[in-house]
């Protein structure tokens, strides 16, 4: 898809091409957030045991564990 620039359009072009956005929009399903608030804790609890950001990395896997140490004295 070409890339427009929107400076270079008349206010016509900007205007159909507003309300083709318009009617895209008006075509969405709308879901209620709470429904949606609902879904998606039960998708996070569903695969918490899996995700690492929740249950963390095992040390002896962690790449980015410091391999050593700088000692100042």
């Amino acid at each position: 898809m070409p890339v427009i620039n929107v400076d270079d359009l008349t206010d016509k072009d900007k205007a159909l091409m507003e309300v083709t956005q318009l009617k895209n929009e008006v075509k969405l399903e709308r879901w209620l957030t709470s429904k949606c608030c609902e879904e998606i804790k039960d998708y996070i609890v569903a695969g918490m045991d899996e995700d690492i950001l929740v249950k963390g990395i095992a040390e002896d896997k962690n790449p980015f564990k410091e391999k050593g140490g700088c000692v100042l004295s």
